[in-house]
């Protein structure tokens, strides 16, 4: 924990991220719609009204720094603890201190970094202060608080969504950077050539802390000097010192699920050139191939169904074939199935026939079984009429024979609805036939399409 201080000394053993800190909203770049006149937290630190908050955004996007600033702002006392090396003992300590600041008048602002690896008892231990006022909470994550954070909690806070970094803006820090004398690089010496700077910025996946940490590793190997003596730092330093690009992909983080979901629509879509693109960007990050392929599995059914039913072979074929093989062979079949699922015909039929249906058993709950389909295995059953005047339709003229089997409250609805893509228009035909047949036109059954709930149009393993 640590008093909060209008300046504070520069370590030059720190990296320069941690010395390029901002120290007060003047140097705060970024995050606009939450600064910027009239906004939230402008409008909060105006009238020193400051709320309990979560901060939600990617690394390197000011969570830490704006959490200091704002107790600067606010003249309290800031409290820092970081979910990871912190428990219980560690938060009651914290709130004690806060009490004792709040009998001399004063406020403190507990900043907890990465609040959603706390467990529940650790963020339940939090709400009575948080609802009584005895801290400002201030809450940071990467994660989707809507998951991670205890709605009781959550409902006492503030939840702001701290946006990634523009290029521009990168561009900018690494400029400050460059001339900062006193916390940065100004005394060594350097220039950045614009396409390095450039460069870099594009490839910081919007990550203040990662553009400032590869322009600290450029600069230590910068050999080569312009016309005025200068070292220079050009493209090939700063690839030199990025290496590689890090995807900004983490396994367990909200952002799995936003590749994932781009990776679904562009199927959807019928975007092979999309769908490829989010699939690499997935087992380049190392994600497992099994997870993508029970993604594809599952779209074939849900959004292309039979419309083209070899589309589910198509995606079994890949998991097996990736089973067998492993990576990077494996990425063939994927590709392979990827393409295929992409530009095949398109029906959602499966998903909107069973929510159908499931509709009709909420509402109508446990219908009898008509009699005539139950089983009949013993002499009593037959006597009391089980089975009686079941008509097997291999008996009949194209193994086919109108009868009624559905309960006898739901006899005129009618579930599936075929579309005209694909395959599906041939099943389409066929069942108008059939329903002529048994004398149900289309236009006599009941419809019982539903609303597709959100979490099924674009469901991902039960967390989207």
């Amino acid at each position: 924990m640590q008093g909060a201080t209008t300046a504070e000394s520069v370590d030059s053993r720190a990296p320069l991220a941690e010395r390029m800190r901002p120290r007060s909203l003047d140097e705060f770049i970024g995050q606009e719609h939450l600064l910027g006149p009239g906004k939230l937290l402008a409008r909060a630190l105006q009238t020193k009204q400051l709320p309990s908050l979560i901060l939600w955004g990617p690394p390197g996007t000011g969570k830490t720094t704006l959490a200091k600033i704002l107790a600067t702002q606010m003249g309290a006392r800031f409290a820092a603890l970081s979910a990871v090396t912190a428990g219980v003992k560690e938060v009651r300590a914290a709130i004690s201190d806060a009490e004792y600041e709040r009998a001399r008048g004063g406020r403190t602002i507990l900043f907890l970094d990465e609040i959603h690896r706390f467990n529940k008892a650790q963020q339940d231990a939090l709400l009575p202060h948080v609802e009584h006022g005895t801290v400002i909470l201030i809450g940071a994550t990467t994660e989707n608080p809507s998951f991670e954070v205890n709605a009781a909690l959550l409902s006492r806070c503030r939840v702001v969504t701290l946006s990634s970094l523009g290029d521009a803006q990168l561009g900018e820090l690494l400029s400050r950077a460059l001339e900062d004398k006193d916390r940065g690089l100004g005394a060594k010496n350097l220039v950045l050539s614009d396409e390095a700077r450039d460069f870099l910025a594009a490839h910081s996946g919007g990550d203040a802390r990662r553009a400032l940490g590869v322009l600290e590793v450029a600069a230590h190997h910068a050999s080569q000097r312009d016309e005025e003596g200068r070292r220079l730092i050009d493209r090939q330093t700063v690839e030199e010192a990025l290496q590689r690009k890090v995807l900004l992909y983490d396994k367990s983080g909200d952002e799995h699920y936003n590749v994932v979901s781009a990776f679904i629509k562009s199927l959807r879509g019928s975007d092979p050139d999309a769908a490829v693109y989010w699939m690499t960007r997935m087992l380049e990050a190392g994600e497992d191939p099994l997870f993508v392929l029970r993604r594809m599995v599952i779209f074939a059914a849900e959004d292309i169904g039979v419309a083209d039913p070899r589309a589910l072979q198509i995606a079994m074929a890949a998991t097996e074939a990736v089973r067998f093989i492993g990576l990077p062979e494996g990425t063939l079949p994927m590709s392979e199935a990827a393409i295929y699922l992409a530009l095949a015909p398109k029906s959602n039929s499966a998903i909107t026939t069973y929510q159908a249906a499931k509709q009709a058993v909420g509402k109508f709950g446990a219908l009898p079984v008509p009699l005539h389909l139950r089983n009949a295995p013993t002499k009593l059953m037959r006597n009391l009429g089980y089975g009686n005047e079941y008509k097997y339709p291999h008996d009949f003229s194209g193994h086919h024979v109108a009868e009624q089997y559905l309960p006898d409250a739901l006899a005129d609805a009618t579930f599936y609805q075929p579309s005209t893509s694909g395959y599906e228009k041939t099943l389409g035909e066929r069942l108008r036939y059939l329903r002529g047949q048994s004398g149900l036109s289309d236009d006599k059954k009941t419809s019982a399409q539903p609303e597709i709930p959100a979490s099924m149009r674009d469901h991902v393993d039960g967390k989207h």
